[in-house]
């Protein structure tokens, strides 16, 4: 599926979806900016000289066109008989000090927020976007991991130090997917593809999916409207991603021997959701049999075929209840993030994510034999709490911005008629993928409709207030 964006042109559209973004804000209670006394302490701190210098690897960073807030920055080097890595994450323990003004309003927030209208840091943006960031050719401290890998990309030995570092350059996903695919020897960037395939192949033996799926984004058009843009990322963004995964689950495996420390969790799906899923994918003419793993599976789907997004739709399904676990004596057996069937930390978007903070400072003081900091310590049981409800806050607010963008795009086309594919059947309600524009609605679902139906649907109104959009089935137009 290539990118393909989608613009709200109308003006008097783009004049009430502004006012809706503004006022769903307000509903969620984004904030607005930081409170004096914030900005005062972040403009006045300073992290103290690690001591440990890494200035000489050559890191680079891999993000979004026009990223400024930068966790992380890799140096790949090819061994013997295996690789060793270097990721270093950007290293906001070091310049927020405990319970200060900047640490409770952290608190208060829990995460970036990605608004339709704007993007609302968890950290003031003198830290996340400059002295804290790993912008190139800045010196800069961070928490770095050290893995040394065997030629199957298992990890043999895992390391975390506070040290100085320096990015040499930073590639948007674009930019590096262009090296490599030109072929930029053995550099990090060509060793990110290696390593990355390496530990897809071992996330696929041990039964995990984490997916390259299709992205749905909110995107400022030049003459400051909205458009609503679906692309499939990358290669590149995948085998990143992969040593993130792979920072996480080497940061849990430190937690639990430790006993002391936060996991991302998320339960097994139960037999009877499974069941249904199996039934779903049979009535979508894709079965998923029972001689392959869930994740081999998906991987396997073509995402430019509808039915297989019905199907992708469907397999949300298996995988809710995604929470965190902190504990200070003796993690639970099992505490496994089911979708990567593996135990699992946040540990790499410290700048953008509140948990990741104790995480590395957990790591880092379990790395060093050293007693786990006081701070982070006597607030663990506080980050479940504070990151549910923020994980609560940024989910609607992301969900409810699209619908209203996707309200935009169709408030002047009420008695129009689309092509629309059924995802999903819930009650007597059946939600639906519109083939163009791109939106998703629901509309009273037929008799004989079910997941994979093609359908025929008549725009009865889009209301862009509430970003509510009403279908209904044209008779006799199910296929």
């Amino acid at each position: 599926m290539p990118s393909r964006r989608t613009h709200v042109t109308d003006s008097v559209a783009q004049s009430e979806l502004a006012v809706a973004l503004a006022r769903l804000r307000a509903e969620l209670d984004v904030p607005e900016s930081f409170p004096p006394e914030v900005l005062a302490e972040a403009a006045s701190m300073r992290a103290a000289d690690p001591g440990t210098d890494l200035g000489e690897l050559e890191f680079v960073t891999i993000d979004p066109p026009g990223s400024t807030d930068l966790d992380q920055a890799l140096c790949i080097a090819r061994r013997a008989s295996g690789f060793l890595v270097h990721y270093a994450i950007a290293d906001v323990p070091g310049w927020v000090l405990p319970d200060g003004a900047v640490d409770l309003e952290a608190r208060r927030r829990g995460q970036t927020l990605y608004a339709a209208d704007g993007r609302v840091p968890l950290h003031p943006v003198v830290l996340s976007e400059d002295r804290v960031s790993l912008l190139p050719d800045a010196e800069r401290t961070a928490f770095v991991w050290v893995f040394e890998l065997d030629e199957r990309g298992e990890v043999t030995s895992t390391g975390l130090v506070r040290a100085n570092v320096r990015s040499r350059e930073q590639l948007s996903y674009d930019e590096a997917q262009a090296r490599i695919d030109a072929g930029d020897g053995d550099s990090s960037l060509a060793l990110v593809r290696e390593v990355g395939l390496l530990r897809i192949e071992l996330e696929r033996a041990r039964g995990g999916a984490s997916l390259n799926s299709p992205v749905e984004e909110i995107v400022r058009t030049a003459d400051g409207g909205y458009s609503l843009e679906r692309r499939r990322p990358l290669p590149v963004e995948d085998w990143n991603a992969q040593l993130s995964l792979m920072t996480g689950m080497e940061a849990a495996k430190l937690m639990l021997a430790a006993g002391v420390g936060v996991l991302r969790t998320m339960p097994k799906p139960s037999a009877e959701r499974i069941t249904t899923f199996r039934e779903q994918t049979r009535a979508l003419g894709l079965p998923w049999t029972e001689t392959i793993s869930y994740g081999e599976y998906l991987r396997g789907l073509d995402r430019d075929d509808p039915a297989a997004l019905a199907v992708m739709q469907a397999a949300s399904g298996l995988f809710r209840g995604a929470g965190y676990l902190a504990v200070d004596g003796e993690f639970p057996p099992d505490p496994i993030q089911s979708a990567l069937a593996a135990p699992y930390a946040h540990v790499t978007a410290p700048l953008r994510r509140l948990v990741d903070r104790w995480g590395l400072a957990i790591c880092e003081a379990i790395c060093g034999k050293r007693e786990v900091p006081v701070w982070a310590r006597a607030s663990l049981p506080e980050l479940p709490s504070l990151m549910g409800a923020s994980s609560q806050r940024a989910g609607r607010l992301e969900a409810e911005s699209i619908a209203r963008v996707e309200a935009a795009l169709l408030s002047s086309r009420a008695g129009e008629r689309f092509s629309a594919t059924v995802l999903e059947v819930r009650g007597e309600r059946a939600w639906l993928q519109i083939a163009e524009p791109a939106v998703t609605a629901t509309c009273p679902a037929p008799a004989d409709v079910h997941a994979g139906t093609s359908l025929e649907v008549e725009l009865i109104a889009a209301d862009i207030a509430t970003g509510t959009i009403e279908f209904r089935v044209v008779a006799g137009a199910a296929a």
